[in-house]
């Protein structure tokens, strides 16, 4: 552990940013929804757990996270907590700031540029004034892009967490974690400028209350002093006879001029009664103010130490969380794969049972089938002996009706042409070439 661990420190010499809040009913609406996480099955869905229904907490745990930055984002708008600082904007999202940043910065220094040109007859004739005129309305439309931007970068932001993955929501969670102890940090600095603020007002509201104080003695010791003069007075004019004499009137204006003096004294008197009265009620509400800060400063600590330390530790949380997440998807993806595996692997032995199955049945059918074979061409060489033996009678029949009919005896011919070699060339035995040869039969004419 680092020898800094001072999770209470908290320094003035940084440099701080002061916020106007707006409280509204966003922390209302948030700690709401919190409230409404409550799920008295919680212990019956962890006994009954599948890893599909992991997938579906996954999701909800999405879902509750994303709802929570969109609250923070919103609350961050009606506390007046700046956009960019608050959120972990990617590339794109900084550049559009940044570059409406630089813009404005440029129309300043352009407006600025075009100002300090002299205020000559040769300047206003090239067009200072036009150009001051330029420069001013670039400017506006420079001040208005800047006060946009953040706009179009949050929009842009919520565009982009709306379909983010849990890790991402994570990790915005925790950098608005850690911008919140910042933020805390900062109020703690200016609490405690406050209070010193105060604690020198304490002692300048006492030395006023002890100097009117001070005051209001030395006015009653004169009042005394002008009291006792006044009596003598009073009682000098009493004792004057002649009402109308000249010592009656000087006598008048002398009590009145110690009456004006008393008048006079009372006032301060009464002054400073008010001042000293009023300087002690301001030590009073001072006191108690610092009292308050304090212990609002003591609470802002404590939430700051804790969102620190926690917000280590959380991240340290959530990257596991974020690799069981991982490894539940793999252990997913390998029993998809292994039952996959198992189906192929199902598949295969049966299509090679199968082809087994097919090949000894096509064997036997094979084998069986001999005798089918057997009998068919029994049954084709039996039509075949049928047809001949028809065919022989009725060549027996023909010869018999040509030597009737003709005198012509053609067993002979026919015997020879049944016995003739069909394969025996022509002309080539050595009988005469012109012998004549027999008539076309039935089947010379179908070939």
């Amino acid at each position: 552990m680092s020898d800094d661990f001072d999770l209470l420190e908290t320094s003035s010499n940084e440099k701080t940013e002061k916020v106007d809040v707006n409280w509204g009913k966003a922390i209302d609406t948030m700690k709401s929804k919190l409230s409404q996480e409550d799920d008295p099955e919680v212990r019956q869905k962890i006994l009954n757990a599948t890893l599909d229904d992991v997938v579906h907490m996954a999701e909800k745990d999405r879902t509750t996270l994303l709802d929570a930055i969109k609250d923070l984002t919103d609350y961050q708008d009606e506390v007046g907590i700046i956009f960019e600082k608050f959120s972990s904007l990617n590339a794109t999202e900084q550049k559009v700031i940044d570059d409406a940043q630089k813009a404005l910065e440029r129309a300043k220094i352009e407006l600025e540029d075009a100002q300090a040109k002299p205020d000559t007859w040769w300047n206003n004739l090239w067009g200072r004034k036009s150009k001051i005129a330029k420069a001013e309305l670039a400017l506006k439309e420079a001040e208005k892009a800047r006060a946009g931007a953040d706009n179009k970068a949050k929009a842009m932001f919520q565009e982009r967490i709306e379909s983010a993955d849990v890790q991402t929501l994570l990790s915005e969670l925790s950098y608005k974690s850690q911008a919140a102890v910042s933020r805390l940090k900062n109020r703690e600095v200016e609490i405690k400028e406050v209070e010193d603020k105060l604690q020198d007002a304490i002692v300048e509201a006492t030395k006023n209350h002890t100097k009117a104080l001070e005051k209001k003695k030395e006015v009653e010791a004169k009042l005394e002093e002008q009291y006792a003069l006044l009596k003598q007075a009073r009682q000098e004019l009493e004792d004057i006879v002649d009402k109308q004499s000249a010592q009656y009137a000087e006598a008048i204006g002398k009590v009145t001029g110690l009456e004006q003096k008393v008048e006079e004294l009372e006032g301060l008197k009464n002054a400073y009664t008010t001042l000293a009265a009023s300087k002690d009620s301001f030590v009073h509400k001072h006191n108690l103010t610092i009292k308050v800060l304090t212990s609002l400063r003591s609470n802002l600590q404590t939430h700051r130490a804790k969102l620190k330390s926690d917000t280590e530790e959380r991240l340290k949380y959530y990257d596991g969380y974020v690799v069981a997440l991982k490894a539940r998807t793999d252990q997913e993806f390998a029993a998809i794969l292994e039952h996959l595996g198992v189906k192929t692997d199902e598949h295969i032995g049966e299509t090679l049972a199968s082809m087994h199955t097919a090949s000894a049945k096509a064997r036997q059918d094979m084998m069986d089938n001999i005798p089918v074979h057997e009998k068919v061409m029994q049954g084709v060489y039996s039509s075949y002996a049928e047809a001949l033996q028809e065919i022989r009678a009725k060549d027996s029949e023909i010869q018999k009706n040509f030597a009737e009919r003709y005198g012509i005896d053609m067993k002979e011919i026919f015997e020879d042409y049944y016995n003739a070699d069909a394969n025996a060339p022509s002309g080539d035995d050595g009988k005469p070439a012109d012998k004549p040869k027999p008539e076309a039969g039935e089947d010379d004419l179908l070939s």
